[in-house]
């Protein structure tokens, strides 16, 4: 099997493929294929650090070529190489490997499916969603919602959109975990968008004890709505990580690049970012290390 086909069977059947739903009560998960090996075979060299490389590096992802599937039920966006979509110079951004901007039609959703050793965090933008999981927990995550899943050892779970009426639109992001085999563990919280206004919220971070979800990774998340022509200066927490920036709305300009909604953009081998709102604007700045 060549590595295209490779990728496309690997990663669908990891991402959407259907188990039985007695598999969310199982208490004793056995994964026979592991989501943290088959993802690191398909790693590539592509942004990563140059150690010899003393200057700002950047890389720029348009929101028009990222990948697309539309499968009816789900149409979604992939920041980074996904299922059926394969680009080997858009396989990851350091630890980060997934960011799939997802649609989820009224009364359909994923089913039970399984994942290990990965960090899973979901950010809804419009709508709810119902998670089920092997942990025993179910409830429902809402636009002002973000929720963490530390898959470690294994857990199965499933994303309902229970409403009949209305769409649901969310971030779906996977990073890789700096400690493999945890106990799985689930999470969520309501954010308080008025800590947003002209503001980067820390909304994730590697220290259970700090502000927002925490996760197994050296990673920080922070989202600001900035009104136009706000200036701000976003200090790394960590020199050796990256930050990829996705605008989720409005337009801006960051260290000199324009961007538009969901342009994605990576900045590295430097301590800090510049960011001006050109006009309204909503981003989501995900600070990952770039070593794997």
């Amino acid at each position: 099997m060549d590595r295209k086909s490779f990728l496309k069977k690997t990663l669908l059947a990891g991402a959407m493929g259907a188990l039985s739903p007695q598999m969310l009560r199982a208490k004793n998960v056995k994964l026979k294929n592991s989501d943290y090996d088959q993802l690191m075979k398909q790693v590539g060299f592509n942004h990563l650090p140059n150690k010899e490389e003393k200057t700002m590096n950047t890389v720029l992802h348009k929101a028009n070529t990222r990948g697309h599937a539309n499968h009816g039920w789900l149409d979604s966006h992939h920041s980074f190489s996904f299922a059926n979509y394969y680009n080997p110079q858009r396989m990851n951004f350091g630890v980060l490997r997934v960011l799939n901007d997802d649609i989820v039609a009224n009364g359909r959703g994923f089913s039970t499916h399984p994942h290990d050793n990965m960090e899973i965090i979901s950010i809804p933008l419009e709508g709810d969603l119902e998670h089920k999981d092997s942990l025993g927990n179910t409830a429902v995550i809402k636009e002002g919602d973000i929720q963490v899943m530390s898959a470690g050892t294994g857990v199965f779970h499933s994303e309902y959109n229970k409403n009949r009426d209305k769409q649901v639109k969310f971030l779906q992001i996977w990073l890789f975990p700096n400690k493999r085999q945890v106990t799985p563990r689930y999470d969520q919280i309501s954010l308080d968008k008025g800590k947003m206004k002209n503001n980067l919220q820390q909304i994730l971070s590697p220290n259970p004890k700090d502000e927002g979800v925490w996760i197994h990774q050296n990673a920080w998340f922070h989202m600001g709505n900035l009104e136009k022509g706000k200036k701000l200066t976003y200090q790394f927490k960590d020199k050796a990580n990256g930050v990829y920036a996705f605008i989720l709305d409005g337009k801006t300009t960051i260290e000199g690049q324009p961007l538009e909604k969901r342009d994605g953009f990576g900045v590295w081998n430097t301590d800090q970012i510049n960011i001006k709102a050109d006009e309204n604007a909503s981003v989501l700045l995900m600070e990952v290390p770039m070593e794997i």
